[in-house]
């Protein structure tokens, strides 16, 4: 069968599946699955038969993982979700990330209130992974305006990368055993101590294959124009870390703001990273005329990509996981907007055109080829 590309696209009222060749030219859409139910994190797990999950998560019918296995044209329920002990306090509210692991059938998961589970079994049973869930640090974090989410889940060999808002970067070096607070460069415009241990409100984190020991960060920046306590704190929104994370730069020069959600990089092109800046304020497109942002020099410059997004009075915002890249020998970039829309930048983002216009509100958009 001719590979197709395959978009599971999160919104507010339930998932939505878009198909189209590898031309690229027209997508169809089906949808939406468990209708109604926000849907923040899906995952298109291509490790064998492909797979597409996805989050449904409601405070009345409770919360579940959605998992289909014949690319998205149905999907059933896993056997169980992630679910805290009883003993243990919390209660899920919201599933923000789902990633493969090592295994062929391994998986992660990153919740709301932060922390993180993992399956061996695609999906149908989960553990609490304590190293993290149950950090010494777990109870001192505080919700961001999104809520107290872990967000991001890098594996990378050995070695497994954490997002946590607001909690900041964690690291294990062990998979996922024992994990560290690693944010030394990583900048709080919103605490009296602008690089503490801990604390920092991680937007999202990427990284690739080709570079080892390279990621990139887009963190709560905005804090240029702050003069309240503790004075400004211009370019900390955008990093890159050349030491596994041990140790962060701002990348954010040449930016027309270092607040934003999404970051990430080219699949065959490590140098090549792509943002979404906004307004620190009001979480939408700097002067109403929104665009991507492009380096490729791995954030040493940057260069505006706009051309067929609207020119002016366009407020929408492009949350943390609303922006992603297919992996064609000449990738587009896509990425889903709070007002419904999605578009496709082909070339790499040289020239957009609007795919939907009318969806609800999307939080998140995934691509494979499959």
């Amino acid at each position: 069968m001719a590979e197709r590309v395959i978009l599971s696209i999160g919104t507010k009222k339930g998932l939505f599946v878009a198909e189209g060749a590898k031309s690229r030219r027209s997508f169809s859409l089906r949808g939406p699955f468990g209708t109604g139910v926000s849907v923040y994190s899906t995952l298109l797990d291509t490790r064998g038969a492909p797979r597409i999950y996805a989050s449904s998560c409601n405070a009345f019918f409770g919360m579940k993982v959605l998992r289909s296995t014949d690319l998205g044209k149905t999907f059933k329920e896993t056997k169980s979700c992630p679910a805290f002990p009883k003993e243990d306090g919390r209660a899920l509210m919201n599933i923000w990330a789902l990633e493969p692991g090592n295994g062929k059938k391994d998986l992660w998961c990153g919740v709301e209130p932060a922390s993180l589970f993992r399956s061996e079994d695609g999906g149908d049973s989960w553990q609490l992974v304590d190293g993290i869930s149950n950090h010494e640090h777990a109870r001192k974090w505080h919700p961001g305006n999104g809520g107290l989410c872990l967000h991001t889940i890098l594996p990378d060999g050995d070695r497994v990368h954490l997002g946590i808002s607001t909690g900041g970067h964690y690291m294990s070096e062990d998979c996922g055993k024992t994990f560290a607070p690693a944010n030394n460069g990583v900048g709080a415009g919103f605490l009296p101590d602008p690089y503490p241990e801990f604390g920092q409100c991680v937007h999202k984190i990427a990284g690739h294959k080709d570079a080892p020991g390279r990621l990139y960060m887009q963190n709560h920046g905005g804090w240029a124009e702050w003069d309240g306590p503790g004075g400004r704190r211009p370019d900390i929104g955008v990093l890159r870390s050349d030491d596994h994370g041990k140790t962060w730069r701002s990348i954010a020069k040449g930016l027309p703001s270092d607040f934003g959600f999404p970051i990430v990089v080219h699949p065959h092109d490590p140098d090549t990273v792509y943002v979404m800046p906004h307004e620190g304020m009001t979480r939408a497109c700097p002067g109403g005329a929104p665009a991507a942002w492009r380096s490729e020099d791995g954030g040493d410059s940057w260069r505006k990509l706009a051309k067929g997004l609207p020119k002016k009075d366009s407020y929408f915002t492009v949350q943390r996981d609303g922006m992603d890249i297919d992996d064609l020998k000449t990738p587009a970039l896509y990425f889903g907007t709070t007002t419904g829309q999605l578009w496709m930048g082909r070339d790499g983002g040289e020239e957009w055109t609007c795919l939907f216009d009318s969806l609800p509100p999307i939080h998140c958009v995934k691509v494979g080829v499959a």
